[in-house]
């Protein structure tokens, strides 16, 4: 008998992590969701009880290689396998680079980018040994464009659009296979643990981080791309034989992309700018 393939989801607290750890589970993966902190895991606990469905939440910090280490530790002692890893966890921040400090950019990419290098240098000698394995790296639409106001948050998902790209060469030999999601605007609670810098009225960057804030929340809230769908695309992609290295995800999301290719960069630059700042949607 074929045993269920085992999954690693990194943040599954909300979002596209927990719609992803609850349609794996339900679709024949032993899954292991991981949260930072225990007490924003019991939404998805009660549905785990509910259906009693193959999906396990265990405590892992991405800015931590003890944790780390632990939970794929209990992970292998549990499961003796770990075939898919899904670099989820991360957090947003907005605003202008003069008001944020050098501390907040390390900050974002302690937890964007390093979070997800400390877990593939653990997994993937895992996976090698185990001759294959997936990895899916969860970037963003602005992984492959800039936006104003916004420079940490995108330089964190251009730097996962890299390390993708390199790492994907380097560990086809051993049968590990590398996907990267790009998302557009989500329908989340992608607020709760936003940062933003800027909104002072002292700024000289005020009225037009007011702009920006203001543009993401329409998006968001008309945005009619889900979490459930990200979940859905994760999921066919990892039954794939032949899976795509990148799926776009979202009219905004392919649209905009499609822009990048096909414009110059000024006016794709005076595109996105008349879309924030003027508040014309990037699904035109």
């Amino acid at each position: 008998m074929k045993r269920n393939k085992t999954a690693l989801v990194t943040g599954c607290s909300s979002g596209i992590g927990y719609s992803t750890c609850l349609l794996l589970a339900r679709n024949n993966f032993k899954v292991y969701g991981t949260v930072r902190n225990l007490s924003k895991a019991k939404k998805i606990q009660e549905v785990i009880d509910k259906e009693k469905i193959p999906l396990k939440i265990i405590l892992l910090d991405v800015n931590d290689s003890e944790s780390i280490q632990n939970a794929i530790r209990d992970i292998l002692y549990d499961s003796r396998k770990i075939d898919v890893l899904i670099n989820n966890a991360g957090y947003g921040m907005f605003g202008p680079i003069e008001d944020i400090t050098t501390e907040d950019v390390k900050l974002q990419f302690e937890t964007n980018f390093f979070g997800v290098i400390r877990l593939i240098k653990e997994i993937v000698p895992i996976m090698r040994k185990q001759g294959n394995g997936t990895i899916v790296n969860i970037s963003s639409m602005v992984g492959r464009f800039g936006v104003p106001l916004n420079a940490a948050y995108v330089s964190s998902k251009f730097a996962i659009e890299g390390l993708s790209e390199s790492i994907s060469y380097e560990l086809a030999e051993f049968g590990i296979k590398i996907i990267v999601i790009e998302p557009g605007v989500v329908q989340t609670n992608f607020f709760n643990n936003l940062k933003i810098n800027g909104l002072d009225t002292s700024s000289p960057y005020y009225e037009l981080m007011k702009k920006r804030v203001s543009f993401l929340k329409i998006a968001m809230k008309n945005s009619p791309t889900s979490s459930s769908q990200v979940a859905n695309t994760i999921l066919d992609a990892l039954n794939s034989k032949r899976p795509e290295f990148r799926y776009v995800i979202g009219m905004d999301a392919k649209n905009s992309i499609q822009k990048k290719d096909s414009l110059s960069d000024k006016k794709f630059m005076k595109w996105v700018s008349d879309g924030i700042f003027q508040g014309k949607p990037f699904s035109r």
